[in-house]
């Protein structure tokens, strides 16, 4: 099976687009699904936001599972304008509905804050109204118009499983030298 790059081009009107409980469905593209909110930083918390970062980092050595619900890809953080506004960007398998559902509930578990606590507008009450919160994503939410895959269209866990094939198809070689 030979795997080709793709991209897909979003449509900027999203009236065609499925509805779901929050709003459009953009469509699943070759670098899965996605979204990138910009905001701005309350004044004076860029450096609580990455405090937060250095705090995030340090709990996925703990347990390198712990955002493992999210489905992610990657995820990207930017502070820019002289640290005032914050982009954060992340690729992932699901749609957006449930990732901002599964993020609430394992933030909301865990006991644990958010990033987005330190934006202005973000809402105090996120952990018991969850519809604010994803109201907040979506209005800050800055679709991409087109999205590219070398890979295309493959899950997290499935590029995790091919990569434990590979290693372990290198142990095996390793052993019969």
């Amino acid at each position: 099976m030979e795997i080709k790059p793709q991209a897909v081009v979003i449509p900027k009107e999203t009236d065609q687009l499925e509805q779901g409980k929050y709003g459009p469905v953009y469509p699943r593209t070759p670098a899965c699904y996605g979204f990138t909110i910009i905001a701005d930083v309350k004044p004076g918390r860029a450096g609580a936001i990455r405090d937060y970062g250095n705090t995030l980092a340090k709990a996925l050595e703990g347990d390198p599972q712990l955002l493992a619900p999210l489905k992610l890809h990657y995820l990207r953080w930017v502070l820019f304008d002289d640290d005032t506004r914050f982009m954060y960007q992340g690729i992932f398998d699901t749609d957006f509905d449930k990732y901002t559902e599964d993020a609430i509930a394992l933030f909301s578990k865990a006991g644990v804050s958010t990033a987005f606590e330190n934006l202005e507008g973000f809402p105090e009450d996120w952990k018991t109204n969850p519809e604010a919160f994803i109201r907040f994503v979506r209005e800050h939410h800055c679709p991409s118009f087109i999205e590219y895959g070398e890979y295309p269209y493959f899950t997290a866990d499935e590029i995790k499983k091919a990569l434990r094939i590979k290693n372990s198809l290198s142990e095996m070689l390793d052993q019969l030298q």
